[in-house]
């Protein structure tokens, strides 16, 4: 695997993601979404665990991380992933993921995570699945409850992985 010294985790797969991939489980049909894609390790985790490529979808702010990203995949043999350059979920195309995974910047402010969560919901499909990754826990978990009603949270390696599932059309603190 190919990365950058300007990209996150540069030398080595980040802890963090790998501790949420291990609470994953892709299916062959599944249409995943990798936001914050970076190098591309959700993306490669994806297609090697059977996910057809072609319904695979990665962004990131960097257009560095989306260049590596696309070239780890090809040199993997998964091609016909689509990866975009876009901030959150501005140039992602569909609306129909059964999968977003995300190891979102939180170190900062809530700003991208907030995002991140309120307009992946809106990307996933009924029945589909939301995965963080983070170290910190209480607001990302009232945050996840807030919008899609519950969230299952596991500690893995240091850090806590969400898993929240879309129930409804409506985030669970609106009115219908």
């Amino acid at each position: 695997m190919e990365t950058e010294c300007s990209l996150f985790s540069p030398k080595e797969a980040d802890r963090g993601t790998l501790a949420m991939l291990a609470h994953v489980s892709f299916q062959k049909e599944d249409k995943v979404l990798d936001l914050g894609c970076g190098c591309g390790i959700v993306s490669l985790a994806a297609a090697a665990a059977g996910v057809d490529p072609k319904n695979i979808v990665g962004t990131d702010v960097d257009p560095l991380a989306v260049s590596v990203a696309k070239k780890n995949m090809a040199a993997n043999g998964f091609d016909g992933a689509v990866f975009v350059v876009g901030d959150a979920l501005a140039n992602v195309p569909g609306n129909d993921y059964d999968l977003i995974l995300s190891n979102p910047p939180y170190h900062t402010d809530f700003k991208v995570a907030k995002t991140f969560i309120e307009k992946g919901f809106n990307r996933l499909k009924l029945g589909g699945r939301m995965y963080m990754v983070t170290k910190r826990k209480d607001w990302y978990k009232n945050k996840l409850i807030a919008i899609f009603g519950g969230v299952k949270i596991f500690e893995e390696d240091g850090y806590f992985v969400f898993e929240a599932q879309k129930r409804t059309t409506a985030y669970a603190g609106k009115k219908k």
